[in-house]
């Protein structure tokens, strides 16, 4: 009956932690698959999408600061649903004086306030599109209405599936000043020489993307959740100033007609150079341009094939350089465009770090595609179009930089350029998922940062760095899984806490061998396509073998943090049996007891206990050591044995050490118990024990682990794996930590804001 009501109470236990459980699947939490998307996170059998090809004629105006431009789209159905209407966005209206950015931004008032400050109160400039026409392949006016920052266009007849739309838009707006009112894409002016540089984005009216999980991904653009794009085919025509050089999406298509014969020849020698970079437009060139400005105009024309967005800079401040890159299959071109005031960092390095980033991220995802890659420097912004990105990373005027901003640029043009797989070519939902593309970008970029230097000091990938942000308050922490608008803390959220999951996973988790081969897995698989993060979390289960569930929960679905503490370690040994051995082990054990404090005080007030004044009071307990082996103890200890197997007895004797570890799990993010033994010899072994154990006690688990050898210190995470955020509880015995403070005396110590490169040259000067 005892037994019974044990196993009913048992069952009865793990049933209900089941259903509470953080290893509860995720099944019934992502979407139910179907013919459209497996449930091994592959594209379904009658998976489709849509397509939307493209020819514009683009106009810089240089003096006005404006663009100008008309487009044809050839809109493709492949969708089973007939439409009645289709949808385009207008990211630029996010800029229009009556635009809901402005209006739910909070603001408010100060003591002491700025002219610029009062003028971001309401917006002053006019931004967003003004549409001239809307019409059809014939030249029809069409139906159309804004809604903000997405324009309905109503067709003249349903489209069937797999029917074409063909239409015109024609639009121009005011380019913003970047460096008054930010933004992904603008200008830089440059006063002292009366000359721009023009990086140029969201510059038309873009299809909106209908798919099999979303309908109509229409959700209004605010400024930060980014873009959900279709594919297709690119002709470009830019009409820019006749002596800026332009950088863009796609392959240049009439260089005889925009480069002089000297530009052309170090083009075609780029192609195949792969050591170091050739200049195609030196420093000297760029500023001998700068000086003489030319009037009339050049129109470049760009074809991009397969890419699901389009970008371009223009100036005639831009040295440009290229170089070979060698894949596997293919050579794309590793290109940078950059002003004299980028230099020495972006000729030494732009390039290289382009290359860089289309090595390692081929090796981990799959092979770029596409012919060219292109780095433009640009003064703070750090942002990507397909095969084009605009990064930030200036020296001092003098030349000289920091180590911090060497490091920086060199960082954002890997994230940048890494935006070509995640998400220009693996194409998810920024508007909706952030992590999905920044997350993923940014753990590529830490395996592609390493491969740079072993040494370098990234910023976002090592489970150390993340650990503050969980730890934090958790009223300003969202989980991963949060639309990008409602996001606390976004960097930390959408970038930080991801790219430290995938780090962890492969490991921690998974291993590096199953993971790598799920996340090539992965990307081969969505190429060209738009996944979710249900085709995410399942592809990398299926490629894999490994029920990833429990760490999807914890980590993207909800923000607990990982704080587990050594509660208690309990140190067992064998009893041997062996009266030789234990009464000897009784003896050192009372004789390293603490004293009681009476009995040492006793000494002196107590002059003669009564036993000590009468020896006829002693007996056997008092004159024979309880330490002390006799006969009867030999014979019983080798019956005892007589009666054991060989292996029993090897057991028996051995030295082998129990200890029972508790953990506690104080965090609630449930992670592997990382457990590291060092031992009296001096040496050391790590035990791993995977995130299971908490399956059916999720606050505290309790684990005996046998050694060999006796430990003097054991260590939880030791190599610093989990993002545990309180180190001071994962050491037996404990282990303080220093931590280092600074005195000065009349003011900061230091260089006094130089940075080190000026204060060595400085030295070196006296």
């Amino acid at each position: 009956m005892i037994l019974a009501a044990l196993f009913i109470a048992g069952t009865s236990f793990a049933q209900e932690n089941t259903n509470q459980s953080k290893f509860k699947q995720l099944g019934t939490d992502l979407p139910t698959p179907n013919v459209y998307r497996t449930a091994s996170g592959a594209p379904g059998h009658e998976y489709w999408q849509q397509r939307a090809d493209y020819d514009m004629k683009i106009r810089l105006d240089d003096e006005t600061q404006q663009i100008y431009g008309e487009e044809t789209v050839t809109y493709t159905n492949n969708s089973p649903d007939e439409l009645r209407y289709i949808w385009m966005q207008l990211d630029q209206n996010m800029r229009a004086k009556d635009s809901d950015t402005y209006k739910i931004r909070e603001s408010s008032m100060e003591e002491r306030m700025s002219f610029d400050d009062i003028t971001r109160l309401e917006p002053w400039f006019d931004g967003g599109f003004k549409i001239d026409h809307v019409k059809d392949g014939s030249g029809k006016d069409l139906n159309y209405s804004i809604n903000k920052t997405m324009m309905r266009i109503e067709l003249p007849s349903p489209l069937k599936p797999g029917g074409k739309f063909v239409f015109n838009v024609k639009w121009w707006y005011n380019i913003n000043d970047r460096m008054k009112i930010g933004g992904r894409s603008g200008y830089e002016y440059f006063e002292d020489e009366d000359n721009y540089i023009y990086t140029i984005a969201q510059f038309y009216p873009r299809m909106v993307v209908y798919c099999d999980n979303e309908g109509w991904q229409h959700k209004q653009f605010l400024g930060r959740g980014e873009f959900t794009l279709n594919f297709g085919d690119y002709k470009v025509a830019i009409t820019v100033p006749s002596d800026h050089v332009v950088a863009s999406t796609g392959v240049l298509q009439n260089p005889k007609n925009v480069l002089s014969s000297k530009e052309r020849k170090r083009y075609e020698k780029a192609k195949s150079t792969y050591d170091k970079p050739v200049m195609i437009v030196t420093e000297e060139e760029a500023i001998e341009k700068e000086k003489n400005k030319e009037k009339g105009q050049k129109t470049w024309v760009f074809e991009a094939e397969n890419v699901r967005d389009f970008g371009f800079a223009t100036s005639r401040k831009f040295i440009w350089d290229a170089m070979a890159v060698k894949l596997d299959t293919k050579t794309p071109m590793a290109m940078s465009y950059y002003p004299k005031e980028g230099n020495p960092l972006w000729e030494k390095y732009s390039t290289e770090a382009v290359a860089q980033t289309l090595e390692t991220y081929s090796k981990f995802t799959i092979e770029y595609p596409y012919p060219v890659a292109i780095s433009v420097h640009t003064k703070w912004i750090g942002m990507e179009y397909p095969m084009i990105c605009f990064n930030g990373g200036r020296p001092e005027a003098d030349g000289t930089y920091s180590e911090r901003t060497k490091y920086g640029m060199i960082s954002v043009i890997i994230h940048e350029v890494g935006h070509n797989f995640f998400p220009m070519i693996i194409n998810s939902d920024e508007r909706q998922w952030t992590w999905m593309d920044e997350g993923l970008n940014t753990f590529c970029q830490y395996l592609t940062e390493k491969e740079w230097d072993r040494d370098y000091p990234t910023r976002r990938g090592p489970a150390r760095n993340i650990a503050s942000y969980m730890g934090g308050d958790k009223s300003r922490i969202s989980p991963i899984m949060t639309n990008s608008e409602s996001i606390y803390q976004f960097g930390n959220n959408a970038y930080g806490k991801p790219a430290t999951a995938l780090n962890i996973l492969r490991e921690t988790v998974m291993g590096r061998e199953q993971f790598d081969y799920a996340f090539k897995e992965y990307s081969r698989r969505w190429a060209f396509k738009h996944p979710t993060p249900a085709d995410f979390f399942r592809s990398m289960e299926d490629a894999s073998g490994i029920d990833l569930d429990w760490f999807w929960r914890g980590w993207f679905y909800t923000t607990d943090h990982c704080d587990l503490s050594l509660k208690e370690v309990k140190w067992y040994q064998i009893d041997t049996g062996d009266p030789e051995v234990e009464k000897s082990f009784d003896q050192s054990m009372d004789e390293a007891a603490p004293t009681d404090i009476a009995k040492v005080r006793d000494e002196s007030f107590i002059p003669e206990s009564r036993l000590e004044a009468k020896p006829e009071l002693h007996d056997f307990y008092t004159t024979v050591s309880k330490y002390e082996v006799i006969s009867l103890d030999k014979e019983e200890y080798e019956e005892y044995l007589s009666n054991l197997s060989e292996d029993e007895k090897a057991l028996l004797q051995s030295s082998k050490q129990f200890y029972e570890i508790t953990v506690e799990n104080l965090g609630g993010l449930v992670m592997p118990l990382i457990v590291r033994f060092e031992y009296a010899d001096g040496t050391e072994e790590v035990r791993r024990i995977p995130a299971e154990i908490w399956r059916m006690s999720e606050s505290t688990v309790t684990k005996v682990l046998i050694t060999e050898k006796e430990a003097v210190r054991i260590t939880l995470d030791p190599y610093l794996e989990t993002a545990d955020t309180d180190l001071s509880n994962n050491a037996w015995p404990a282990v303080p930590q220093p931590t280092r403070f600074e005195l000065f005396k009349n003011g900061q110590r230091g260089g006094g804001g130089e940075n080190p490169m000026q204060r060595y040259q400085r030295s070196e000067q006296k």
